[in-house]
């Protein structure tokens, strides 16, 4: 039998999969999915998102996604790796994951560029859909190929971008943006992600759990718990949930049925976790 059962769970509540259905949408989570999907639906261009590693920024994309399902005038993309090392390997990719077909030998970079604005201009202009295209670890784009990026934003009608493009990247991605002058001109939106605080933590502990169907009357984890929880982890959701998921395998191991201060204090002596 898996651990959460034993605890009166009915699933795992503590993946660190980028699972929407164990989202905890936080203030700062809350305003950034918000303000996304205003500039998207407005289609005002290039949104950027920073947060450190273990934020939940790709949580906050498959939320994203989700939040315009159903609409079929939408049409998303999504980059999960962009660590290309050339503006033609770059450029490649994108025409295989904006499902472009063409016949014949390799492109040049420029005619790779010319099928992608032809794809967006009939996407746009002749389909009236709204292309988005989502980047995840952003940080990992070259200078070239952020270059790139800038000229797909350049396509547009005198009334909106063709492209509408969000890059969810790590906090470094915004020196290298703030030294390219010109692309930072397109930032049509820019967010950060915030760890959560005391409360919030508290809270999506509590989420987390309720949502794995905890229904009894006591608490799974005691306020002494929550508290170490939150000052080892300074609020970030992953790292929140992964000494979560420990502490209840502990649990379970101890023959407990409550999370206490001594079990967060014995995992946080652990090395992998100092």
């Amino acid at each position: 039998m898996s651990y959460y059962k034993v605890l009166g769970l009915n699933k795992e509540p503590f993946s660190t999969s980028p699972d929407p259905e164990f989202f905890y949408n936080s203030t700062s989570h809350n305003t950034t999915l918000k303000r996304l999907e205003i500039a998207i639906r407005l289609r005002r261009g290039l949104c950027v998102v920073l947060g450190d590693v273990g934020t939940g920024k790709t949580t906050l994309s498959r939320m994203l996604l989700q939040s315009f399902n159903g609409e079929n005038d939408f049409v998303f993309h999504m980059v999960l790796d962009p660590g290309f090392k050339t503006e033609e390997e770059f450029l490649t990719n994108l025409v295989k994951i904006f499902g472009i077909a063409f016949v014949g030998g390799p492109r040049t970079t420029i005619q790779l560029k010319e099928e992608i604005e032809r794809y967006l201009f009939q996407k746009s202009i002749e389909e009236g859909k709204t292309v988005v295209l989502l980047i995840d670890e952003g940080q990992k784009l070259t200078v070239e190929n952020l270059e790139v990026l800038r000229t797909l934003l350049n396509y547009e009608s005198n009334e909106h971008k063709f492209l509408q493009l969000v890059i969810l990247a790590q906090s470094e991605l915004l020196g290298r943006i703030k030294n390219m002058p010109n692309f930072l001109d397109r930032v049509a939106s820019k967010q950060i992600i915030e760890p959560l605080d005391e409360a919030e933590t508290k809270n999506l502990i509590e989420f987390r759990v309720k949502h794995a169907g905890y229904s009894k009357v006591w608490p799974l984890f005691s306020e002494e718990a929550i508290k170490l929880i939150y000052q080892h982890t300074q609020g970030y959701p992953r790292k929140i949930a992964m000494i979560c998921h420990d502490a209840l395998e502990k649990c379970v191991m101890k023959d407990n049925s409550l999370v206490d201060e001594n079990i967060i204090l014995e995992l946080t002596s652990d090395k992998v976790f100092a």
